[in-house]
């Protein structure tokens, strides 16, 4: 798995920005990051023809790169190196990419606004792009990490989240959980008594979550829990049940391919990453480094 030495943080200049900065802090300083950058987009096509003249001598960078930095420094707390990069290409998207490419960003770290005016399309779009890590932090979050959950379908690819929190337990102590949500496949109702069949399935599951650990060869100690989901969304349960476990930190793959599950991982993930979440999102992908 590859460190984290380089972070790309997405800023636009809303109410967000603060409490990103401030968690950026905290994530990068707890996972030795040698280097953030910090970037602003300047949407110089949403500016109207009646604005654009009365700007027309104003030097929107300086002003704006000013701005950040004293934000910057007001919030991010962490003995790291960090530098403003301020652009106005016309595809927010194109300009992040580049980004992460010249730079060789291992982890970048976007604001969740669902739950604000923000849609959340940018970051949607980079989610199946961007070729790092990417970490959705909400405005509700904590600063703490003491507890965090990994999804999980007992794919190989969801083995990759546990490469990356064993990379991040060496650096900083947290319980670990895998987390698996299961149900009875709703075309055997009208034949098997759930009173029945839950049991046997609940063994099946505790089967094949000893089994897919004990390939894992996981350095530290992992807890398995299981959630019984009946009819329910998936990430709808993983959310709910996050919340009332005080998970400081959701982990998935971008990818999955469990058979046994109504919904495949990346169709969970994507749930996940298009909902009100209040935890901040790990979306780990394949990403091979050094």
């Amino acid at each position: 798995m590859r460190t984290l030495n380089k972070v790309l943080v997405g800023l636009d200049l809303s109410d967000i920005d603060q409490q990103l900065i401030t968690y950026s802090s905290f994530f990068t300083e707890l996972t030795d990051v040698k280097k953030v950058y910090f970037v602003h987009n300047i949407k110089r096509y949403e500016i109207s023809e009646v604005l654009e003249k009365e700007i027309e001598n104003v030097d929107l960078e300086s002003i704006i790169t000013d701005e950040l930095k004293d934000m910057i420094q007001a919030n991010f707390t962490a003995k790291v190196e960090w530098e403003v990069l301020i652009s106005d290409d016309p595809y927010t998207e194109s300009l992040m990419s580049y980004i992460v490419n010249k730079y060789s960003i291992d982890l970048l770290i976007l604001g969740n606004k669902n739950n604000q005016n923000g849609s959340g399309s940018l970051g949607f779009k980079l989610l199946r792009t961007i070729k790092c890590q990417f970490l959705w932090v909400p405005s509700t979050m904590k600063t703490k990490l003491e507890k965090v959950w990994i999804g999980t379908d007992f794919s190989g690819a969801s083995k990759k989240c546990f490469s990356f929190a064993e990379y991040i337990q060496s650096k900083q102590n947290f319980n670990l959980e895998a987390v698996h949500v299961y149900s009875l496949p709703i075309h055997f109702s009208p034949y098997v008594s759930n009173s029945k069949i839950e049991p046997k399935l609940s063994r099946y599951v505790d089967k094949k979550f000893d089994q897919f650990l004990n390939k894992m060869n996981y350095s530290g100690e992992v807890k398995q829990y299981k959630i019984l989901g009946r009819e329910a969304n998936i990430a709808s349960k993983l959310k709910n049940e996050a919340y009332k476990n005080d998970v400081d930190l959701l982990m998935v793959a971008d990818k999955g391919s469990n058979t046994f599950s109504k919904l495949t991982l990346g169709t969970v993930t994507e749930d996940l990453f298009n909902r009100d979440l209040q935890i901040p999102l790990l979306i780990v992908k394949d990403y091979i480094g050094n």
